[in-house]
Order: C-alpha cells, then sequence, then structure tokens
C-alpha cells in the first residue's frame, strides 16, 4: 500500500502495528468505502473497531483486501469465489503449520533417540528365533486336470 498518512492512531488492543481509517484505505487502494464495508458484511475483512465504533484496518487487513483486489480485479473472481479461496488459503496455512509442527516434533524425537543409543538398544532387544515347524512356504501339487469325452466332460 502506498504510505498514505494515517489520521488514527494506534490501537493497544488488538496489537502494534500501524492503522488506518475507511477513508484512507479507500483512497489509497481506488476504491469505495462502501465497497470495503460490503467486504466486511461477506465476511472477507475483518477491521478492528475504536471504542466510537470507527473501523480501523490493521496491515494484516490491507493485505487481505489486496488478496481480494487481485481476485476480484485481475483474475474476474466473484465474491462467493473470494470467499472459497480465502477458506482455502486459511486451511492450507493450518495444514503446513501443523504439519511445521509435527516435522518439529520428529526431528526433536530422533534427536532425543541418537543421544541415546537407540540403535544399540535396539539391536540387543532383538532376538533371532529359530523357524516354525510348518511355518516355511510349502507348495501344494497341482491336482490333475481329467480330460475325457464322457458325460462329466464339457
Amino acid at each position: 500500500m502506498p504510505r498514505a498518512r494515517s489520521t488514527a492512531a494506534p490501537q493497544s488492543e488488538p496489537g502494534k502495528g500501524r492503522y488506518y481509517m475507511i477513508s484512507v484505505v479507500a483512497k489509497a487502494y481506488g476504491i469505495h468505502p462502501q465497497t470495503l464495508r460490503l467486504y466486511e458484511r461477506e465476511g472477507l475483512l475483518k477491521p478492528s473497531r475504536t471504542e466510537g465504533n470507527t473501523r480501523l484496518y490493521a496491515e494484516e487487513d490491507l493485505k487481505q483486501l489486496e488478496v481480494i483486489l487481485n481476485l476480484t480485479r485481475e483474475l474476474g473472481v466473484n465474491l462467493a469465489g473470494v470467499e472459497i479461496a480465502l477458506n482455502m488459503r486459511r486451511k492450507m496455512e493450518q495444514v503446513q503449520a501443523e504439519v511445521s509442527e509435527f516435522v518439529s516434533w520428529v526431528r526433536q524425537e530422533l534427536a532425543r533417540a541418537a543421544q541415546e543409543g537407540w540403535q544399540e538398544r535396539l539391536q540387543q532387544a532383538l532376538v533371532r528365533l529359530p523357524p516354525a515347524p510348518g511355518a516355511g512356504l510349502e507348495v501344494a501339487p497341482k491336482p490333475e486336470r481329467k480330460t475325457g469325452t464322457g458325460k462329466d466332460a464339457l
């Protein structure tokens, strides 16, 4: 976003960073404030609010707005499609975070196991057993096929 001068003061509750009022965001992105209100009504944007109920857009909201505008302007996606795309993106990010957490856990476990000498313990724990009688694979004889010309033959 072009760095327009913000008339909104940062709010302490939502987090640290810069916040922009609806008029500043609308002007910076060349859209009408009603469009931003529509995106909020549709659940595509969720700006924070002041005690006086003024919308304040954080950097994260602006990134989301840029995605929405790219989908609608550049790709011609309607708002229902934007909602689906944003939900899928959110789910992909969630799965990616879960996979990263799992990989981190596996690495920690492997490092811990390597320090504890698990390979030696595994070799000591394994005992070779003689094969049990009848456990081998035996080949059954092939049944003979009858070839004849009698009633039983087809």
